[in-house]
């Protein structure tokens, strides 16, 4: 597979496994460290943390929450053999946990984010790894108390 394909597939499976809640695909997308700076939407500082980590603080965050992430208008950058810059443009549909036996008309709320996310990407060993992270909001709508992560 060429390495703009398997990053693509990279891109989307990193989507994927928060709609899933599954976990272990999300850290098997990261580098061992991870740059990450979502200040847009927590309006904390970036940082730089284990793999680990960012997946529990993502797993936390995401508990009481049904996600959709919708990605496109991927745009690639090949600094050097080992890496990459992947812009994607992303919708993230959240809203709090529907009780079995209910519909999505049952859900209490809902925030949605328009967003840029620009990866950095290291090939290690012939795998693509995510590094970096960094989400710009292009606009929020909906109710943001209902996600831990989001400033209010």
């Amino acid at each position: 597979m060429n390495d703009a394909l398997a990053i693509q597939n990279l891109i989307a499976r990193f989507a994927s496994s928060f709609d899933l809640k599954d976990w272990s695909a999300l850290e098997g997308c990261l580098a061992p460290q991870v740059f990450t700076d979502y200040s847009d939407l927590r309006g904390t500082p970036p940082e730089t943390l284990p793999a680990a980590e960012y997946v529990r603080l993502r797993t936390e965050a995401l508990a009481s929450l049904t996600t959709h992430h919708l990605l496109g208008n991927l745009e690639i950058d090949f600094s050097a053999p080992d890496q990459a810059i992947c812009r994607a443009s992303m919708l993230i549909w959240r809203i709090q946990s529907i009780p079995k036996g209910r519909t999505l008309r049952d859900a209490a709320g809902e925030f949605n984010t328009h967003c840029l996310y620009t990866f950095r990407l290291v090939n290690e060993a012939g795998t693509w790894k995510i590094g970096g992270i960094t989400q710009k909001i292009l606009w929020n709508n909906g109710s943001p108390e209902i996600h831990r992560g989001a400033k209010v």
